[in-house]
């Protein structure tokens, strides 16, 4: 995990490589290594969520989402999901619903990511 600042936010950033969240347990080890530091945000490429992540019937994302939250770590998941959110309606609102909030984000790169935390 890569630490860094945007804007006076604390940042934690997975690489992009590495075991994949497939379970809710996988989010303690991303937890645990912000544990001790000051980090505000949590940017998880979406290179690193399984597939039934974007499948809500499976119930992965709200419980990945609802881990962060309850450590009361902002997350951001980082990359393009048009293609899933194009086949499931279900997962389009609640992307739309989730980036209305602030402490859940759905973006696609870096620069959206900084736009989004600048507003």
């Amino acid at each position: 995990m890569r630490f860094y600042e945007i804007g006076g936010i604390n940042i934690g950033e997975l690489a992009a490589d590495g075991p994949p969240i497939a379970r809710e347990a996988d989010v303690n080890d991303i937890i645990g290594a912000c544990y001790g530091t000051p980090t505000d945000l949590v940017i998880v490429p979406v290179s690193r969520l399984s597939a039934d992540f974007f499948n809500l019937r499976t119930r992965l994302a709200g419980a990945v989402v609802q881990k962060f939250v309850t450590y009361r770590l902002r997350v951001a998941f980082l990359g393009d999901i048009s293609a899933a959110v194009a086949t499931s309606a279900a997962l389009g609102d609640f992307v739309r619903e989730s980036n209305k909030g602030g402490q859940v984000l759905f973006v696609d790169d870096h620069d959206a990511l900084k736009a989004m935390l600048a507003a």
